[in-house]
């Protein structure tokens, strides 16, 4: 009988790309978590069709239903802690969480970011990396602490931007990395490899001084 796998609870907020990408590394073996719940606050997105379809619980925790953000971040502790999980995944999940979210799930709490951190925290980062005349952009994997998109960093993706590049096109060669980078960082998280250690991570025991680049496909 094999080891138990790392149970997991993934939070999105809309069609669930990078859910997809997680489902079906899963479903195909090169992943070893079992992929418990997925939640999301905006009712009714394609992401939770896309849990359904393979089988995972797929709940809504719609936000606008809460008095305040602390209300709500109460309500998705216990909706996820009912799963027991030993990471929680963000995957698309826009809303920003509280100092007392982040503290609990302290060193099991992932999120992809579309940009090459720490430049282009927040949103429209394909645009802002348009504007600023960047040659190189992509997705970084990084542990959540309370500040935003500002957690240690430990795997990145660079994608070139191309001439005649537009927010579209960037956004889709972007979206391309992502979805290799993410099942990797989630399946060296749970064969031990890499752990949160105050605002740095570790890799294989040794500590990162830069972030890890997404390792070519193979040939």
């Amino acid at each position: 009988m094999g080891a138990p796998r790392l149970r997991v609870v993934v939070l999105i907020s809309g069609r669930g790309s990078n859910l997809q990408s997680l489902l079906d590394a899963a479903a195909g073996g090169g992943l070893p978590v079992d992929i418990r719940a997925v939640i999301s606050n905006r009712p009714g997105v394609q992401g939770l069709e896309r849990a359904r379809a393979a089988g995972v619980e797929a709940v809504t925790l719609d936000h606008r239903a809460y008095a305040g953000r602390e209300d709500f971040d109460a309500a998705l502790i216990a909706a996820i802690d009912r799963h027991e999980p030993g990471l929680v995944v963000l995957a698309g999940f826009m809303r920003i969480l509280t100092p007392a979210f982040c503290a609990h799930y302290a060193g099991r709490l992932l999120n992809i970011h579309p940009s090459l951190l720490p430049k282009f925290r927040g949103v429209h980062t394909h645009e802002r990396a348009l504007a600023e005349g960047e040659t190189e952009h992509g997705a970084s994997i990084h542990f959540v602490t309370a500040e935003l998109d500002g957690g240690p960093v430990f795997l990145q993706a660079r994608v070139p931007v191309l001439p005649g590049d537009d927010a579209g096109t960037l956004a889709a060669r972007v979206l391309e990395q992502e979805h290799r980078l993410y099942p990797l960082a989630i399946r060296w998280f749970a064969e031990g490899r890499v752990r949160q250690d105050g605002d740095r991570v570790r890799f294989d025991g040794a500590l990162l001084d830069a972030p890890l680049p997404l390792p070519p496909c193979p040939a």
